[in-house]
């Protein structure tokens, strides 16, 4: 793998949330020479990720000012925030008292959220928060560039006509979605949408195209949007995606090139081999 190049002595922020995609960030940083100085999102970050990481500290979700007290206490100018954290928290009316913010993230949540609660949004919000305290956000995908789709197939399975037809139907209509900032992703079939991505995520749209189209072979369409900010919520892919496509009867996955995170790529091409489920980038 090639990555930019860090000295030891370079010191690397991390705000981590769920799932693996921290985990592949914090080996990019360390293959690169950087020192990894992590803050885990409390309730979300991977087990494992800790041990990964030169030094480790917990935060709650909406406690920026302790992100932030971290981060400069560990030497850190730039870093890097990815993992999930549940959208569905945002509209949890009782999200204030369950979390326990600090001043900052009440100030930020009352000058910038509270009319509009988009990722981009609250993305923006964050990293402007972050910059003023001498913490720049930086591309999320600088150290795991590997781990990005690339255009045309990624596997030995090739789409068939039918899918290649739905990806060129669908794919001007997924750009309109993600462009609307409404999702992701979108499900088709003999170019019929058969959902669209909203606040569930990829899974629950996943799982909602196979509860209602029982033919097998739709296909699921992923991507960002063009101005998409590469700093934080860069769609992802992994190997559960590929084994619940699989299970709901989808047979294809077609993905930005060079916009969309397949996590442990090799892994993810190897399930989608063995699953018989086509994978392909699209420019």
């Amino acid at each position: 793998m090639r990555f930019p190049m860090a000295t030891r002595a370079e010191r690397l922020g991390l705000i981590a949330g769920q799932g693996r995609l921290p985990i592949i960030v914090a080996q990019g940083m360390k293959a690169a020479g950087a020192a990894v100085c992590c803050v885990g999102l409390r309730d979300q970050y991977d087990p494992a990720l800790p041990e990964l990481c030169d030094e480790f500290r917990g935060a709650g979700i909406v406690q920026i000012g302790r992100w932030i007290r971290l981060l400069r206490r560990a030497g850190v100018t730039e870093a890097i925030m990815v993992g999930r954290v549940e959208k569905a928290r945002m509209h949890d009316p009782l999200r204030l008292f369950r979390q326990l913010p600090d001043w900052r993230a009440v100030n930020i949540w009352y000058r910038r959220l509270r009319h509009d609660r988009r990722n981009a949004v609250l993305l923006a919000a964050v990293a402007d928060e972050l910059a003023a305290n001498g913490i720049n956000l930086i591309d999320s995908t600088t150290y795991i560039s590997d781990h990005l789709a690339t255009p045309g197939p990624m596997g030995s399975i090739d789409p068939s006509e039918q899918q290649k037809a739905d990806i060129e139907f669908g794919w001007p209509l997924l750009e309109k979605v993600v462009n609307l900032d409404i999702g992701q992703s979108i499900a088709v079939r003999d170019r019929d949408v058969i959902a669209v991505e909203a606040v569930e995520g990829t899974n629950g749209l996943i799982e909602r195209a196979g509860a209602l189209c029982r033919a097998k072979g739709w296909t699921l369409l992923k991507t960002a949007s063009a101005n998409h900010d590469m700093r934080a919520d860069v769609p992802t892919i992994g190997v559960d995606t590929v084994e619940l496509v699989a299970k709901s009867g989808g047979r294809c996955i077609a993905v930005g090139a060079g916009r969309v995170i397949l996590i442990d790529k090799p892994k993810v091409i190897e399930a989608a081999d063995k699953a018989k489920v086509a994978i392909v980038g699209v420019e």
